[in-house]
């Protein structure tokens, strides 16, 4: 068993998510291998979304989770298998995505599936990537007159 590989896929897959969430769109960018394959599919966004390249998964990203939208990804109990410069990886995550201008809450959760590869420059990359949802929730902010937003990385009105 290769452990320094699963290790290092590990620390990939974390920094997926947390340049994700505090849109570092370039760092995010270099989680992912120019020739991707992304499948990503959300209730709330209707339509499945395919993407076969880097350029497309960060183009829609960057547009869509601005800094009008609040995201916090977790992801939780790996599961890789290392092939020489090759691996698969399931993730557990969870996922929140607050949309304060809309007054919605977004929840959800399930399970990815990755592949990795290790590139030219020794670094591993995520080749593909698609996920397949447990649950997914939408809560009208507005249905919950307490819901105040105390701290918003996005909002410089509120406090940090």
């Amino acid at each position: 068993m290769d452990l320094v590989a699963i290790e290092e896929i590990k620390r990939l897959k974390h920094r997926y998510f947390r340049t994700l969430d505090l849109k570092r769109w370039d760092e995010f960018a270099d989680c992912l291998a120019e020739d991707v394959s992304a499948r990503y599919g959300t209730q709330a966004m209707a339509a499945p979304l395919h993407f076969d390249n880097r350029a497309g998964v960060v183009a829609f990203m960057e547009k869509n989770l601005g800094p009008g939208i609040v995201t916090i990804h977790i992801a939780n109990h790996p599961e890789i298998d290392v092939d020489g410069d090759t691996a698969k990886g399931s993730w557990a995550f969870e996922d929140t995505v607050l949309v304060p201008g809309a007054k919605v809450q977004i929840r959800g959760g399930g399970y990815y599936s990755d592949t990795y590869r290790r590139d030219p420059d020794g670094l591993w990359r995520i080749s593909s990537t698609r996920y397949e949802r447990i649950y997914e929730a939408l809560t009208s902010l507005e249905d919950l007159p307490s819901f105040t937003l105390l701290a918003n990385r996005w909002d410089p009105s509120l406090e940090h």
